[in-house]
């Protein structure tokens, strides 16, 4: 896979020697980065974006196992009512202001 990168770059350094001998060297410079690191750099990012969405969806999927197996599900019955509500209870929460109404 990285065998085109790597003739690519040694490609645009032997440009880049070639205009230090006739030119600057901050034009050799120049050349190199803009005709060879540049966009290696980016197609080798672009590349590798499929193996870095694989990683991390696998890295996810571990991270859930690991949660689930140290996290286990309860058992049926009143445990797991009372764990699935918000507060932990089998009672609705009530309304931390009462509602304000008119004097009949």
């Amino acid at each position: 896979m990285y065998l085109i990168p790597i003739g690519w770059l040694y490609v645009t350094l032997m440009m880049a020697v070639a205009e230090a001998s006739s030119g600057t060297l901050l034009g050799a410079l120049i050349t190199f980065v803009l005709y060879g690191a540049l966009p290696v750099a980016l197609l080798l990012y672009f590349l590798g974006q499929p193996a870095r969405r694989r990683a991390r969806l696998a890295r996810e999927a571990a991270e859930l196992a690991d949660w689930r197996a140290r996290n286990p599900a309860p058992e049926s019955g009143a445990d797991a009512a009372s764990a699935s509500a918000p507060d932990g209870g089998g009672e609705a929460p009530a309304d931390p202001v009462a509602p304000v109404r008119k004097e009949p």
